[in-house]
């Protein structure tokens, strides 16, 4: 287990990526976590005694990664931007299960479940948690069918976000 403390940074202008919380994780510390990685991973743990579990440690570039901090992270740790936390974290091998209803709707729609396939298992994860994370079934459905229609047209999630960004300015 690899234990350290870090501050939490903020992204200002970083592509898909700014406003984004997180912490980084070098590339000494990775090593310990998972050796000779270069693409992105999971990994569970503590920040500051709070647990989490199954979240991605991103590259970015010479070794780096970043864990994204979310909201409700923040607000369990009672930290922001500038304050340091201790964090300790091990890979997380535990299986990804997909959403069962966005793989339902999946198998009715061929075209999208192809290019769904056709997506690196991070990008297929990153999307079933997305509509899994839905508070609300109307909003799961309406995420649901963002995602199919975002598959039909061969779009990724950041593609897919500001093509529904576009249309509500329209």
């Amino acid at each position: 287990m690899a234990q350290f403390k870090c501050v939490l940074q903020k992204f200002d202008k970083q592509g898909e990526k700014t406003g984004w919380t997180y912490i980084l994780i070098d590339a000494g510390i990775a090593a310990q976590i998972k050796p000779d990685q270069k693409k992105s991973f999971r990994v569970k743990g503590k920040i500051d005694n709070c647990a989490f579990k199954a979240v991605s440690l991103l590259p970015m570039g010479e070794g780096d990664f970043i864990m994204p901090i979310n909201a409700d992270l923040r607000r369990k740790i009672k930290k922001q931007k500038n304050d340091t936390v201790l964090v300790e974290m091990v890979e997380d091998k535990a299986p990804v299960l997909l959403d069962a209803d966005l793989l339902a709707c999946l198998e009715d729609d061929k075209k999208a479940g192809a290019f769904f396939e056709s997506l690196p298992g991070s990008h297929r994860n990153y999307f079933s948690k997305w509509i899994q994370s839905a508070k609300t079934p109307e909003t799961k459905a309406k995420r649901i069918a963002m995602a199919l229609n975002a598959f039909q047209n061969k779009m990724g999630y950041a593609e897919m976000m500001r093509a529904n960004k576009a249309k509500k300015t329209d």
